[in-house]
């Protein structure tokens, strides 16, 4: 499929029997934007796959991207050409799972506690990237995903580096969302029984001050794209 074609997505989700969900559907989201959320505001995915007739589930960087050539867009995995758990992916249906967690809700009862969070599954079975110019796409897409615009700031990649990494697509299809905001949901009666504090606990990421490496020469100043990360320190 190509990009032109994929830029052309409708805004609905398209659950398949797979990705409907059938418990805990008031959390479920069926716009495409939610998913877009998701994706763009994580840095770390976990992917399961089964590795030699065991499954495994990896944590593992991705980059996104939302006009990519595959159905509705594409996301990327990559990783050592040894990985067992990437080159036998292609022959097997993965499942990659994203989630950002943006609250402790604290309620009145252990029962009721919980956390805001927005989280996606993608199913489906990956392609081998093999081309030369969508692998060096990915591989910048992935570095960009870690910290924005880091990858135009780079050297390009060489004939060595492409050989040595495999790169995974998977097209983002195949999707569920869910997502939970808001207070805690607790039972009458504990509520009026009062003498507990409930409420939610903001989570949110918290960069440190950027640290230069040993090697590096004093006139070399931190770039903007990495004070961003950490509000100008």
């Amino acid at each position: 499929m190509s990009s032109e074609t994929s830029s052309e997505t409708s805004s609905e989700l398209s659950p398949t029997e797979r990705t409907t969900i059938k418990r805990g559907r008031a959390r479920s989201r069926s716009d495409r934007a939610e998913l877009v959320d998701v994706l763009a505001s994580a840095r770390i995915c976990h992917l399961g796959v089964t590795v030699d007739g065991t499954v495994r589930v990896l944590p593992t960087v991705y980059g996104v991207d939302f006009d990519g050539p595959d159905l509705d867009g594409t996301l990327y995995l990559h990783g050592s050409v040894a990985a067992r758990s990437l080159v036998q992916a292609p022959d097997l249906e993965i499942c990659v799972t994203v989630t950002v967690l943006d609250g402790l809700v604290l309620a009145r009862s252990g029962f009721n506690h919980s956390m805001n969070y927005r989280s996606a599954v993608l199913l489906g079975r990956p392609r081998v990237v093999t081309e030369d110019a969508e692998l060096g796409r990915a591989l910048d897409a992935i570095v960009d995903q870690v910290v924005e615009g880091r990858s135009k700031h780079l050297r390009s990649h060489t004939k060595k580096e492409l050989a040595a990494t495999v790169v995974l697509a998977l097209p983002l299809y195949e999707a569920s969302v869910k997502a939970r905001s808001g207070g805690p949901e607790d039972d009458d009666r504990d509520v009026a029984a009062g003498g507990v504090w409930a409420g939610v606990v903001p989570v949110s990421e918290c960069l440190g001050e950027s640290i230069a490496a040993d090697d590096l020469t004093p006139e070399i100043a931190v770039p903007q794209h990495v004070l961003a990360l950490s509000g100008g320190r």
